[in-house]
């Protein structure tokens, strides 16, 4: 609150934030102070899911103007190497990233960016979707990378945020079906609203037994898994339930070491891959949103005033909900 307002570089925007969703990783960093190898050492800033106004443009920023309404794409490259050059930015080992140390996030009233990774939203796409697309991102690059296509069955593990936008997506890009696990029935609830097929609330089972019954409920074994919790006996269940030369993409991040049955997916043949965050996903997300194509609206389900941070913060810690939506700015009365 104290913080004096930025001034923009070159190529940068000044904006006026609006709207900031809670991540797990912001509460994350907020509780523990790290997150593997990132360490947060000193003061850091959280929130990198945002929406803003433009209120200032640097003099080398041509394709903004002040008053535009965009939504920010966190991860900006700091240098032009090796993965910048092959369109894999995300993997630049130098990369800035909002709210991950040492680089300060957005949850603030105003906040300077890269222009470039700033996308200018249509007008029928609210400051809320504009926000909500990071985690659809993750989505979005997920199924890219485990090849969802028409006519897929995918199974999806994990109904938090992350889960439900891995469902919108993969419904969109053409799945037949897809059928969701969690512990919490009222997440499940969500992940059918959103268009989830099937699910499954996973009690004692073993990973096996999990296995059997995503088989049993689609009729035969997914092509695809897409893991997002990072839990052992998820990502055990994810190997055991994908078909023989299908594909399991890790998304959700768990414990450095993990022990799974290794041999099982080599000998069928199911391609394990990982995700780093997303790439050049922002102009597809905006067109499906401004198309009407997805709806990430029913994600939203807790709203405060930058002013009740804390209070929006213990919601997400208590696993209240789906998305915690905080607003900065205190002027826009706009929903």
């Amino acid at each position: 609150e104290n913080r004096p307002i930025p001034e923009p570089g070159p190529n940068e925007v000044l904006l006026r934030m609006h709207s900031v969703g809670i991540c797990g990783s912001d509460v994350h960093y907020w509780q523990h102070g790290r997150i593997g190898d990132f360490v947060v050492k000193d003061p850091m800033v959280l929130g990198h899911e945002a929406s803003g106004t433009v209120v200032k443009v640097g003099s080398g920023v041509t394709h903004l103007k002040p008053g535009d309404r965009v939504a920010i794409e966190p991860g900006v490259p700091r240098e032009m190497d090796e993965f910048c050059k092959s369109g894999c930015y995300n993997l630049s080992p130098t990369i800035f990233f909002c709210a991950t140390p040492p680089d300060d996030g957005n949850l603030c009233r105003y906040y300077k960016h890269s222009a470039s990774y700033c996308y200018k939203l249509p007008d029928n796409v609210t400051f809320e979707e504009g926000a909500l697309i990071e985690p659809l991102s993750v989505g979005i690059h997920a199924c890219k990378r485990a090849g969802v296509t028409l006519g897929s069955r995918v199974f999806v593990s994990g109904s938090g945020p992350i889960g439900l936008v891995n469902v919108l997506v993969a419904k969109m890009m053409g799945a037949a079906a897809v059928v969701i696990t969690d512990l919490s029935a009222s997440r499940l609830q969500k992940a059918k609203e959103v268009g989830a097929d099937f699910t499954i609330q996973v009690k004692n089972e073993s990973p096996q037994e999990v296995a059997s019954k995503v088989k049993s409920l689609l009729g035969c074994m997914p092509e695809i898994t897409v893991e997002c919790t990072g839990v052992e006996a998820c990502i055990q269940a994810g190997i055991y339930a994908t078909r023989s030369g299908g594909t399991l993409v890790l998304v959700g991040l768990g414990p450095e070491m993990v022990t799974v049955p290794i041999v099982n997916a080599a000998v069928r043949e199911v391609d394990i891959r990982g995700i780093f965050r997303y790439r050049n996903t922002w102009p597809v997300a905006i067109a499906l949103l401004a198309s009407k194509r997805i709806n990430v609206k029913p994600l939203v389900t807790h709203r405060f005033p930058l002013e009740k941070a804390l209070e929006a913060f213990e919601t997400t810690k208590r696993g209240e909900g789906v998305k915690v939506m905080l607003k900065c700015d205190p002027t826009d009365h706009s929903p």
